[in-house]
């Protein structure tokens, strides 16, 4: 059974790809019914690299209260329960408010959580963490595969295949057994943005220069200089390839296309996650864009809720 209850009914849940244009859609939508951001990004929520990640600029964040956004320092390993709680606890809150919470990001496994729960999977040893941890992509890829043929998780991920390679060693189970418990959608109210893929990539090409524009490279390199970044945080699109940048491996002109390639596969795989999950209404943000269906659908959120 599911670890705690879905936060379906509680919230109005805004997802999309990256770059998609979530953060001045929540805003409008917060603006208009009074409601609160909840942040559904798996890097955002972190403290620094403020360009890397796409925040929402200072004046953005003082338009609405937000939360989860830029709290975890940069240090700490995150994972998808952690994240449950932290949300939880900033729904029931903005709740006891009378105002809307609105979970918006782009991280699939963070929004599933809420809208279905998370699986009771108990964890491994220390040891056996540091043991996979140790262990090269491939090989962990090969006794995943192994071991559950069924599994269906970013393979390109190390810390994903390390995780659920560690579920089935503990648990003598296939980890996708697990996520059968997610096979029934409870009814939520939240919406899925779209655009087409060449305005996106386009979106996508475009504030990656601008990134750049603003000093991403100098955000990098102070935060190097700083001491670095956890295991978790080191994923966030961007960072590997500015740190070879900063080492002279690569150009600035290769830096900015290789982002950009990893941002474009990144946006593809969220559409992929997100075409699998029943529940959200789409909408399409096109040159004509209407707020009116979203708040349409958020007041169902407000009517049942308070």
């Amino acid at each position: 059974m599911p670890a705690s209850c879905p936060a379906a009914q509680d919230a109005f849940f805004l997802a999309g790809p990256t770059a998609v244009g979530k953060t001045s859609v929540a805003l409008a939508l917060a603006e208009a019914c009074g409601g609160e951001i909840v942040g559904a990004d798996a890097f955002q929520l972190y403290q620094g690299l403020d360009l890397l990640t796409a925040k929402p600029s200072p004046a953005e964040l003082a338009r609405v209260p937000h939360h989860l956004v830029g709290t975890v320092p940069l240090s700490d390993s995150f994972n998808v329960g952690r994240y449950q709680q932290a949300a939880l606890k900033a729904i029931a809150e903005i709740r006891t408010r009378g105002r809307l919470p609105i979970v918006t990001g782009g991280t699939g496994l963070y929004l599933r959580a809420l809208t279905r729960g998370l699986a009771e999977i108990p964890s491994g040893s220390p040891e056996l963490r540091a043991q996979l941890a140790s262990t090269p992509l491939p090989e962990l890829i090969e006794r995943l595969t192994a071991l559950d043929p069924n599994a269906d998780i970013d393979f390109k991920n190390p810390r994903r295949v390390q995780r659920a390679l560690e579920v089935c060693l503990v648990t003598g189970q296939p980890f996708s057994s697990f996520r059968r418990e997610w096979a029934v959608q409870p009814p939520f109210h939240g919406v899925l943005l779209e655009r087409p893929r060449e305005q996106l990539y386009a979106r996508i090409e475009a504030r990656t220069h601008e990134m750049f524009a603003q000093g991403v490279v100098e955000e990098v390199r102070e935060t190097l200089a700083g001491g670095g970044i956890g295991p978790t945080a080191e994923q966030v699109i961007g960072w590997r390839e500015i740190t070879a940048l900063l080492r002279g491996e690569i150009s600035q002109t290769q830096c900015i296309a290789a982002i950009q390639q990893a941002t474009r596969r990144y946006a593809k795989r969220q559409q992929t996650w997100f075409g699998r999950e029943p529940g959200f209404r789409r909408v399409s943000l096109e040159a004509d864009f209407d707020l009116g269906p979203i708040l349409e659908c958020a007041a169902a959120v407000q009517c049942s809720g308070r």
